[in-house]
């Protein structure tokens, strides 16, 4: 067989259905799916086109190939254990949108690993549907395909379906990688547990659409969707054991195996760790390339838990300094060629790593001290489990995730109490109103995704037009498609063309008005599922119909003060790379009609001086009233023109530079200004941490950053004349409040001082003897804690072996406090049991060290009965 590298034979595969086959090339997508909220992390190749497969837009072409980054987390515990799981990984993928069908499928696949591979004919094998006769004869015809290598299986097996919806059966391709790798069993064959025949491509025939009752009707236009593991398809060319053995994976797997100083093989632990590494550092690369950020919720603690996993594993391997980041590197060096992004993002990449490796070794060593400890006491009680309570603790005060602790656990044989912990972490939780609204937003997409599947388009023209006439291609209300709606419902509603911006990057959605000369309605929101968009209409007036042509307007004012503050977006972005640095990107962001909310990547607080440079920058642009350009071309020469790419979003190769002066130039597909003097004035209101290594701003433009000024001046006005100065003199007048009251403070200080060093004084001589200890009690009356423990210090300076017994009183209720001596507390006396005593006897509660204790009690008037009762006790030999 001949060999060739990782990087090779995702180049051959995506040339060949490109050059050979006429498909298009497609860059890998995100590892953050765009609006599918079914799925945390990018698992497959097809899961980014589901979109295309099911309607809801329409692709850029019929035939398309991919080579798609992947993360599976599920097997996460078994990733290095053994050496066939791994979280990341690449697919290849070709796709047919009722294109091409099996016998092209087929023939590609055969041709590609035969022809192009050179994979050995003898080697390969194919499994069919049970009854897809249709695929059965196709490979039996192709040339070198022999009967006895092509095997008919089941419905589990082959034939691919979640729920209704479109499904077919599938046809998987085998390799034989000889006996060496068999289990020696004579019914070993494609399909066996064993590593002998290794499944590298899975071919999906979509040709029926399943039914509510479980019939299957056929698919007007059938769809192919195939997916090959291009790790295990090195494995197989290069003829190693395991995809750790790949060359490009072995070659990070090497680098760690010098920094730790081990040989590879040589120890079963230390091999496990090894793994544990290489594969969680390849996870970390991409997902933050891809701009997912370490967070303790969703796809964010993911990756702080493939990082922590990792770093752990390079403890137990001995390394103790940090050392992911130049671990990624590593992987970056590897595969930079196939993801130039890795490069573009590497600054970012590692101090992300560097910030989050130091945060996890700060608290590290304490947390796994304290499990170590919970696991001995658990094991020294007889018990088998750590508590959720316990492990939850973990996880909020030391950040050890759960899994993490588990691993811990499992290691001493231990079991936790995830059901605990669960219900520690819910009783945490709280969930914001503004995530309840976005979460309905969702579910309206989820509800009209089905509904509109297979529509055209919705053509946008909001760029150049704020009205427009449209045709209603479809009415949605109560979840279901109508043909009419009437005065005081609520529905949504997709026309052909609009003029209004559906919410998309951060942006919300236009509002205005919708009429007819039937009926007329306010659009509260304009959304989109897909490439359609619909208004959010509650109808005011008449009644609205499908086919009906309507007059559509956006709110104006409305628009632009969104454009404002999305224009003033792209400023502040700029503006903090040259504040902060080059390390600055958009990690998220909103724009609404009131305010601008953006979220970026950096390490600590911003001083106010940054941020005053930052305000005065966008200002001074906006000032300058540049001109903003918008530019439409190709992604490449989108990228020589130096626009910046936002951080892990996907660009199809049409796109979209907004450019402001010369100053700003981004990829954006949101609505903007005609000029920066529109924003009228920016105004920074806060700047705030939201996870490790993301810092949050919230800003003001145009007549909401004026109406923030006003208040401002108002408030200062207000403050300036209760200080009785003009409003430019009140900081010199709070000075001077300031310097009288810290000086009048300490000449009450000294006073106060005064005062209880007379009052001790006067008390020495009430000092009365019991057993061999000076007793003094005594109410000093109004006092503070403070005052109370300043004259029981001074008291017991004076004191040989003495206690001290004193009450106070402050705005209606009482104090109480007691202090012995050394020699008195060696003698027995304990004041902790003291005030406990003479606290529970008026009803209240105390307690302390056996040298000083106080407690409160909530009625002055009960000193009195104190006093008595502390006397008695003292006299009663306590």
């Amino acid at each position: 067989m001949e060999y060739y590298g990782l990087n090779q034979l995702r180049e051959m595969f995506l040339d060949y259905y490109a050059t050979q086959n006429g498909h298009l090339r497609l860059n890998s997508f995100s590892l953050i799916p765009r609006n599918d909220k079914s799925l945390l992390i990018i698992n497959s190749g097809m899961a980014p086109l589901k979109p295309y497969f099911t309607g809801q837009e329409t692709p850029p072409r019929k035939r398309v190939t991919t080579c798609q980054k992947c993360i599976r987390t599920p097997d996460i515990d078994n990733v290095g254990k053994d050496d066939r799981h791994g979280t990341f990984f690449e697919m290849l993928g070709n796709f047919s949108f009722g294109d091409y069908f099996k016998k092209e499928a087929i023939h590609w696949a055969w041709k590609f690993l035969t022809e192009f591979v050179h994979i050995p004919k003898e080697l390969l094998y194919a499994t069919v549907y049970l009854d897809d006769d249709e695929a059965y004869d196709i490979w039996k015809a192709q040339d070198g395909m022999t009967e006895d290598h092509i095997s008919r299986m089941g419905k589990e097996d082959n034939f691919w379906e979640i729920g209704t919806g479109p499904c077919g059966p599938c046809s998987e391709i085998y390799v034989d990688r000889g006996e060496k790798y068999g289990c020696g069993k004579p019914t070993c064959a494609p399909g066996c547990d064993c590593d002998r025949y290794v499944e590298v491509w899975n071919l999906v025939f979509t040709q029926f659409d399943r039914q509510e009752d479980g019939s299957y009707d056929k698919l007007e236009h059938p769809n192919i969707d195939t997916g090959m593991g291009l790790e295990r398809l090195a494995m197989v060319v290069q003829e190693v054991d395991n995809i750790f053995e790949v060359d490009t994976i072995k070659f990070v797997r090497d680098y760690i195996c010098r920094l730790a100083g081990v040989d590879y093989g040589s120890e079963v632990k230390k091999d496990i760790s090894v793994r544990v590494i290489t594969d969680h550092v390849r996870s970390t690369v991409f997902m933050l390339s891809d701009g997912i950020i370490p967070s303790n919720e969703g796809r964010g603690y993911v990756l702080r838990r493939l990082m922590r996993r990792a770093m752990r594993h390079g403890k137990l391997l001995g390394i103790e300094k940090p050392f992911l980041s130049e671990t990624a590197e590593k992987v970056i060096e590897s595969s930079s060629e196939a993801y130039p992004e890795l490069l573009e993002n590497k600054e970012l990449i590692m101090k992300m790593i560097d910030v989050e490796e130091n945060r996890f070794n700060e608290k590290i060593n304490q947390g796994e001290e304290l499990l170590m400890g919970i696991i001995r006491d658990v094991k020294e009680n007889g018990g088998t489990e750590i508590s959720g309570q316990d492990a939850f603790k973990l996880y909020d005060t030391f950040g050890f995730p759960l899994d993490l602790t588990m691993e811990i656990a499992s290691e001493e044989e231990v079991g936790v109490d995830t059901d605990g912990f669960d219900k520690a972490m819910q009783l945490q939780k709280e969930t914001s109103k503004k995530a309840h609204e976005a979460e309905g937003i969702e579910g309206w997409k989820d509800e009209i995704s089905e509904i509109v599947s297979g529509m055209k388009a919705t053509e946008f023209i909001g760029y150049d037009s704020l009205e427009s006439e449209a045709k209603v291609v479809c009415l949605i209300s109560g979840n279901q498609s109508v043909d009419e709606v009437s005065e005081g419902e609520e529905c949504l509603v997709i026309t052909d063309k609009t003029p209004f911006y559906g919410e998309m990057g951060g942006e919300v959605g236009d509002k205005g008005i919708i009429e007819s000369d039937k009926g007329q309605g306010e659009v509260t929101d304009t959304i989109r599922s897909g490439d359609k968009f619909a208004h959010r209409v509650k109808l005011s007036s008449g009644t609205l119909a499908l086919a009906d042509t309507v007059k559509l307007t956006v709110d104006a004012d409305n628009r632009m003060d969104i454009s404002r503050n999305h224009t003033a977006t792209h400023l502040l972005h700029k503006a903090l790379k040259l504040v902060l640095g080059n390390h600055v990107n958009q990690a998220g962001s909103e724009v609404t009609p009131d305010k601008l909310r953006f979220d970026f990547s950096h390490f600590e607080k911003m001083s106010v001086e940054q941020i005053a440079n930052a305000e005065r920058i966008v200002n001074e642009q906006i000032l300058k009233c540049l001109p903003v350009e918008v530019i439409n071309t190709d992604l490449k020469t989108a990228k020589e023109m130096g626009a910046t790419a936002l951080f892990g979003e996907k660009y199809g190769n049409e796109v979209r530079i907004i450019k402001a002066g010369d100053f700003s130039m981004e990829l954006c597909g949101g609505c903007h200004l005609k000029n920066t003097g529109f924003a009228g004035l920016f105004k920074i209101v806060s700047e705030t941490g939201v996870a490790a290594g993301v810092r949050r701003i919230e800003a003001l433009t145009g007549r909401k950053a004026y109406e923030y000024v006003l208040a401002l001046k108002d408030d200062l006005e207000e403050a300036a004349a209760a200080a009785k100065v003009p409003p430019a003199q009140l900081t010199a007048r709070i000075n001077e409040i300031t310097e009288s009251n810290d000086r009048l403070a300490k000449e009450l200080k000294a006073k106060q001082n005064a005062d209880n060093a007379e009052k001790a004084k006067d008390m020495l001589t009430s000092a009365f003897d019991v057993g061999g200890i000076e007793y003094i009690v005594n109410d000093i009356g109004e006092a503070s804690a403070n005052d109370l423990r300043e004259v029981s210090d001074r008291l017991r300076d004076k004191m040989d072996s003495g206690v001290v017994f004193l009450l106070g009183h402050n705005d209606g209720k009482g104090l109480m406090l007691c202090a012995a001596t050394d020699k008195a507390v060696k003698s027995g006396f304990k004041c902790g049991d003291f005030i406990k005593k003479v606290a529970s006897s008026i009803g209240s509660g105390g307690g302390g060290r056996p040298d000083m204790a106080q407690a409160g009690f909530k009625d002055e008037k009960l000193a009195g009965q104190c006093m008595d009762y502390a006397v008695r006790l003292i006299k009663e030999g306590l």
